[in-house]
């Protein structure tokens, strides 16, 4: 049986979302390359403990907010170096911490966005994570059909001024005129800050329109064979099956629903938190959480091992 090697990662963020890689320092295994700060998880240690010693031991500070995130195993091939490990990593988010941080143990320290990283080269199995983190935690849902135009518009802007990044227009209701020019309104206020837009459902109006991407019913995730190149592509999942196509496919991100009950689908089934986590458990492109989300809803999305949550009325 192959002996699995259990890691606490630490991704430490700055307030603008940038976060810390170190440098494998010389005489270890994989020198010169660069991960998240965390080491080795000791036989009978928890995993929120080892993360604070070797952040002591490494950098030298001491993390006082921490939010568990997602977990993943990663099969290492033998090197010239260093023999073939399995590792069971074991990510937390950390925001705050004691200490001025300090290389302890000779590596480099640099802070990355995740949307643009500049070092190379990047442990394999880190590049998953990396993915996912150029994705921000909230993903908002248009309500247009129920708020009207001047509450949305007011709210929208509200929120992209409080740091929104990732939006879907989703107004079935709407006939296609109308909901080309509705979605460049979004589009026009999303872009100053950098916003990403998906159209729900229509590639080729979302081409038309520049949206940034298209978010596909899970219907149209079945049916679809190939991910464009030239979109984002989300998609909507209920089921093990349709996670798994996503996966194959390359999505950039999917939903997953609904969590709890939601005024959308009144009479649908919820997976509940526990379900949820063992749907995604192996799924490595980045999830959402939908259904009867709100914000205090983020922290349990995190620990599930979601990107984040996706919300309509809450947002």
């Amino acid at each position: 049986m192959t002996k699995i090697t259990h890691v606490a990662v630490a991704i430490l963020q700055q307030p603008n979302g940038n976060y810390l890689l170190a440098s494998r320092p010389q005489g270890k295994p994989w020198a010169g390359w660069w991960e998240f700060p965390g080491g080795k998880i000791e036989l009978g240690e928890a995993p929120e403990h080892a993360l604070k010693r070797e952040l002591q031991e490494e950098l030298g500070i001491t993390p006082t907010r921490i939010q568990p995130w997602l977990q993943r195993i990663y099969n290492y091939p033998e090197t010239h170096d260093s023999p073939a490990k399995t590792v069971h990593l074991h990510f937390f988010f950390v925001t705050h911490w004691h200490g001025d941080l300090h290389p302890h143990e000779g590596q480099e320290l640099s802070w990355q966005n995740p949307a643009s990283i500049t070092v190379q080269p990047v442990l394999p199995a880190n590049a998953p994570i990396m993915k996912a983190l150029a994705l921000p935690p909230i993903y908002a849902i248009t309500n247009l059909a129920e708020m009207g135009e001047q509450a949305f518009f007011s709210a929208l802007k509200k929120q992209l001024n409080n740091g929104l990044q990732l939006i879907q227009v989703r107004e079935k209701h709407l006939q296609q005129p109308i909901l080309a020019r509705f979605t460049g309104q979004v589009i026009e206020l999303a872009r100053p800050f950098s916003a990403k837009v998906l159209l729900n459902g229509d590639m080729k109006l979302a081409r038309e329109v520049g949206a940034d991407g298209v978010h596909l019913s899970s219907i149209a995730l079945m049916n679809l064979k190939e991910k464009p190149s030239d979109l984002m592509v989300a998609a909507s999942c209920h089921n093990a099956s349709e996670l798994a196509h996503a996966q194959k496919l390359g999505l950039d991100f999917v939903v997953l629903s609904p969590v709890k009950p939601t005024k959308s689908h009144e009479n649908a089934d919820v997976l509940g938190w526990q379900q949820f986590t063992q749907l995604i458990k192996n799924i490595e492109i980045p999830i959402y959480a939908l259904g009867g989300m709100t914000a205090a809803d983020l922290p349990q999305a995190l620990s599930c091992g979601a990107r984040g949550i996706a919300m309509q009325r809450a947002v």
